[in-house]
């Protein structure tokens, strides 16, 4: 897919703005808080999901500094080209409320847009996926695929409410062993509903790893590997049946300590991800820039996943991604991400001087300068 035209208005810091990217490389750059993620935010809330930066909704309509209060409501529109025609969305917010349009047809939410737009953010907070704990890498594992199979967020949503059930039970029976017995009625839920997560990541993962390997040597040069390997809980099997009885077998394992700490210690909720660059732990070891080329490259190839998966070639949305990268691996970013569609932002427009072909857009106070193509 390529956008065509991002119109904002009423949005974070800007007033009413209008962005017209080119189908290759677009470079967003300014100072600091002069609205250039502020952009990458509005088109990534296209896809149906919440800010990448944490946002509530009722934080996005632009404040007016004068009274310090918001804006009653924010506009953001967007022409884009996908499934061989022209489209069109509008996403409305208003009391912290979303409204929809795809193609002048109303909806009456946000999530009406999910599988409408695609698109794969990078921004600084996602280095957190290396750098902090387990529940970061399974968020990237589980977003990854909710954009790939969006029916697997109804599955993981579905597991982690049979979790929090079965959680709120355990508690019951550490008052009332008698009620020992009714958990077994959640365990084969729960079991039922996690051996299907386990597979669906594992498979993701399966796929994403040779992926990630190429786009990571092609970053640096060749001159690291990276591996990534699906580290569950505990083992599962080859098959759907097998895993959940091995699940089934893990809960009645660990019941009477589940019971003690009225938490379920094991299954899809505590999985993790191992990242490792030479065959060395990447948060342990990594360079910064090391660590940021991995986070890249997880992306990068989270989106020929998506495209494989969909037919469709999603946006890019890389946020402050030049700094701590040498001369090599900025250049591997300006000039060969081919036939997608890129937005980059940064703070010096030096940064960039080796750019072979796109556009550059200057953002000051929430206005959007364009340049010339090169």
């Amino acid at each position: 897919m390529t956008v065509i035209r991002f119109a904002a208005k009423d949005f974070r810091n800007i007033a009413d703005e209008e962005l017209f990217p080119c189908e290759e490389v677009n470079v967003i750059y300014g100072g600091n808080a002069q609205g250039k993620t502020n952009l990458l935010e509005g088109l990534w809330l296209f896809t149906g999901g919440h800010s990448f930066r944490g946002a509530k909704d009722n934080e996005l309509p632009r404040l007016d500094e004068s009274t310090g209060k918001n804006a009653p409501s924010t506009t953001i529109e967007l022409d884009f080209f996908s499934e061989d025609r022209e489209q069109n969305a509008v996403l409305q917010i208003e009391g912290g409320r979303r409204t929809s349009w795809i193609n002048e047809v109303k909806k009456n939410s946000g999530s009406a847009l999910v599988g409408k737009v695609r698109a794969v953010i990078f921004s600084p907070e996602h280095l957190m996926l290396i750098k902090e704990g387990p529940p970061h890498r399974r968020k990237f594992i589980d977003t990854a695929l909710c954009q790939i199979k969006p029916a697997y967020a109804g599955l993981v949503g579905n597991y982690r409410r049979a979790v929090s059930q079965r959680n709120a039970l355990l508690k019951e029976v550490a008052k009332n062993p008698r009620l020992m017995e009714t958990v077994s009625a959640w365990d084969a839920k729960t079991a039922d509903l996690g051996a299907r997560v386990m597979l669906e990541r594992r498979q993701f993962i399966e796929n994403l790893a040779p992926c990630v390997q190429e786009v990571f040597q092609g970053i640096g040069k060749g001159r690291e590997e990276l591996s990534l390997r699906y580290a569950p809980s505990f083992a599962g099997g080859d098959t759907l049946l097998e895993t959940t009885q091995l699940f089934l077998h893990e809960l009645a394992r660990t019941a009477a300590s589940d019971v003690r700490t009225g938490f379920t210690m094991t299954g899809p909720h505590r999985d993790d991800l191992d990242i490792r660059i030479d065959g060395v732990s990447a948060k342990a070891y990594g360079s910064q820039g090391q660590q940021r080329s991995a986070v890249l490259a997880m992306k990068l190839a989270e989106a020929r996943l998506l495209e494989k998966y969909s037919g469709e070639t999603p946006i890019v949305l890389l946020d402050d991604v030049l700094s701590e990268l040498d001369k090599d691996r900025q250049d591997y970013l300006l000039n060969h991400l081919h036939d997608q569609q890129v937005f980059i932002t940064c703070c010096d427009p030096d940064a960039v001087g080796g750019m072979e072909a796109g556009m550059r857009f200057r953002v000051e106070a929430g206005a959007v300068y364009p340049e010339e193509v090169y």
